[in-house]
């Protein structure tokens, strides 16, 4: 049909014949393949503007990199260039204003943007999208916002680290019952028990560490799913965007989910890590052992009972635990059955992947703060290391050390034991007439042992809870810290 052929009328050819320019401004970038528009309903179920919304800054600096590229191998003219930066810059502006206006209608954070760059500069905006498809479009604005977000995390794990390591240096010489199957073990300290929480967050950096490089790689130009006959420069744009490397196979490129699994995974072990403190911290708490007290701004009343401290803090991060390993499961469900490549499915990794960060970073910064405001009580905890016979294997250690084999001195000490639960009392309290009646190897020296500064300075070997080692460790760990930033 050439320009002076009016465009037919017959209903059935209305889509395919009618000139480009003419459709609603709202129509998707798909519409001319289309005889009907997407109902409603379904436009609501298949949108994602509600929650990628939060990816416009990484969708608008990625944009950036695309066209500065573009223009560089020339498939885009300077002055389009320039017109896009200014375009951009000026809905990044209205983004972070509030003045945007994101209609659902578009679907999703890319083609809301595109629409109005668009709007302000009219066909270099059209042309942004050279070279490029939504799907390695939206991999690069995740791993762009996940590798912030990885970033943020570790600052809030070094903090918390940094409030433990303080506090086990604080405590150091605070004695109190190590447990196994929460039955009182042996001596131990509160600050050497406080770093066993720090060497767990301190695996989380180190995972996180890791988890991002594979994180920060780039699909951009992977396109839809087989990269594309423009020439483009991906190493360009992956310096631009401060990526290390590119995506090597464009089928893998925009179905690769891998790195928001591995971060999911490296959250729930982050989070798991602050379950089993919290779950401490709880008992601790507790009137009947009266361990710790928390600051009252990490704790709530009862409606009903004015005595009540509640500690709500630990107990709700226990709680969000569950959600976050149900995100890593949700994620791995997502991805099991998906045929290569891009697949609409995974519209659903974001909202899991959303809430285990902003879950993981909010719980971090709120642990350090409440763990840097832990109030120890010492006494209370002396008193219940000296409940279950704590000294036991010191007893068994010291008589190996005086030639019985260590299975006759564990039962020697067993029989000790009973006797002193049927008496009442501590191995300690014991005569040293009553104990050589155990063993005729037993000599006053004994008694050093049997104390609890004896055992926990007994075990000043790397890693042991004597407190000159916990002190080291502490310090250790702060300067590591300090020489990280």
């Amino acid at each position: 049909m050439n320009s002076k052929q009016t465009p037919h009328t017959d209903a059935s050819n209305q889509l395919a014949t009618t000139p480009i320019n003419q459709f609603d401004k709202k129509a998707h970038a798909w519409s001319a393949r289309f005889n009907e528009p997407v109902s409603e309903l379904v436009k609501r179920y298949t949108a994602s503007v509600d929650f990628d919304k939060r990816l416009a800054d990484q969708d608008i600096a990625g944009s950036l990199a695309h066209a500065k590229m573009l223009s560089h191998v020339g498939v885009i003219t300077p002055e389009d260039l320039s017109d896009i930066q200014k375009g951009l810059s000026q809905v990044q502006a209205e983004i972070e204003s509030g003045q945007f206006v994101w209609s659902i209608d578009l679907e999703d954070v890319h083609l809301n943007i595109e629409k109005r760059l668009v709007e302000i500069i009219g066909d270099a905006g059209k042309r942004l999208h050279t070279g490029r498809s939504r799907n390695d479009q939206v991999a690069t604005d995740i791993r762009l916002w996940l590798r912030s977000e990885i970033d943020l995390i570790n600052v809030e794990l070094h903090a918390l680290i940094h409030a433990l390591a303080k506090l086990a240096l604080e405590q150091a010489d605070t004695i109190m019952p190590g447990f196994t199957h929460l039955q009182v073990a042996q001596p131990v300290t509160f600050g050497h028990h406080m770093l066993a929480y720090a060497e767990m967050f301190r695996r989380d950096v180190q995972r996180m560490r890791d988890c991002r490089n594979r994180v920060n790689v780039l699909p951009l130009g992977a396109a839809a799913l087989a990269g594309t006959s423009f020439p483009i420069d991906r190493h360009f744009v992956a310096k631009e965007l401060g990526f290390d490397d590119v995506c090597r196979n464009s089928l893998d490129a925009v179905s690769d989910r891998d790195f928001a699994i591995e971060f999911c995974a490296a959250g729930a072990l982050v989070m798991t890590h602050i379950s089993r403190l919290s779950e401490e911290l709880v008992i601790w708490m507790s009137p009947r052992v009266g361990f710790i007290d928390l600051a009252d701004r990490f704790c709530t009343g009862s409606s009903i009972m004015p005595q009540k401290k509640n500690p709500d803090v630990p107990e709700l991060a226990r709680g969000k635990t569950g959600r976050v390993n149900g995100n890593l499961i949700a994620l791995l469900t997502l991805m099991k059955g998906q045929p290569l490549a891009y697949n609409k499915d995974n519209q659903e990794d974001k909202e899991g992947l959303f809430d285990t960060a902003d879950t993981v970073r909010d719980t971090l910064t709120i642990f350090a703060d409440m763990m840097g405001g832990v109030r120890v009580k010492p006494d209370a905890m002396r008193s219940a290391a000296k409940q279950g016979f704590a000294t036991a294997t010191d007893l068994a250690d010291y008589l190996v050390k005086k030639g019985l084999p260590f299975r006759d001195a564990h039962e020697v000490v067993a029989l000790a034991v009973k006797t002193c639960e049927i008496q009442g009392c501590d191995l300690s309290d014991l005569s040293l007439e009553a104990l050589k009646a155990y063993s005729p190897s037993i000599e006053t020296d004994v008694f050093e042992v049997l104390t609890l500064e004896g055992s926990v300075n007994a075990r000043s070997h790397v890693g042991g809870t004597a407190p000159v080692r916990v002190r080291e460790a502490a310090q250790a760990l702060l300067n590591e810290i300090e020489n990280s930033h």
